[in-house]
């Protein structure tokens, strides 16, 4: 198959046969399922499988974000910084700041978190190749 400029395309080859804007349209789409499958997890799960379920859609939704800004990021590049975000955001866990905004912030609470916990770091692995994985077959 040959590039055309309606696909979207990358190093790993064409990621799917979709425009930009049907890419992001589709992107916007999955977040918002994302978020409710969030929403239905915490609402029917407990303990660890509520928690490392919830931080793998965390990264999942920051892949499904990357795209709607960019639509013609690759799959793995933007796998790769949904995974550095969240990372970063756990890392910063380390420090004082998260709480501290998290005592001022639900939003805050729920975005940056309050407390380090380094099985999160390979859940969110599991989120961003779980979304490489979704586009790279669509």
């Amino acid at each position: 198959m040959t590039s055309s400029s309606t696909e979207v395309a990358g190093p790993e080859g064409p990621a799917t046969g979709l425009t930009p804007a049907r890419r992001r349209l589709a992107a916007a789409v999955a977040a918002v399922v994302i978020v409710g499958a969030g929403l239905a997890l915490r609402a029917v799960a407990v303990g660890e499988v509520a928690k490392y379920g919830g931080d793998t859609l965390y990264t999942l939704l920051l892949f499904a974000l990357v795209l709607v800004a960019a639509p013609r990021t690759a799959p793995a590049k933007a796998a790769a910084v949904a995974l550095a975000v969240s990372w970063g955001v756990e890392l910063l866990q380390l420090t004082e700041v998260p709480a501290h905004l998290a005592r001022r912030s639900t939003a805050a609470r729920l975005v940056l978190g309050t407390t380090f916990n380094a099985p999160d770091l390979f859940w969110y692995a599991v989120g961003a190749a779980v979304g490489r994985a979704v586009v790279r077959r669509a």
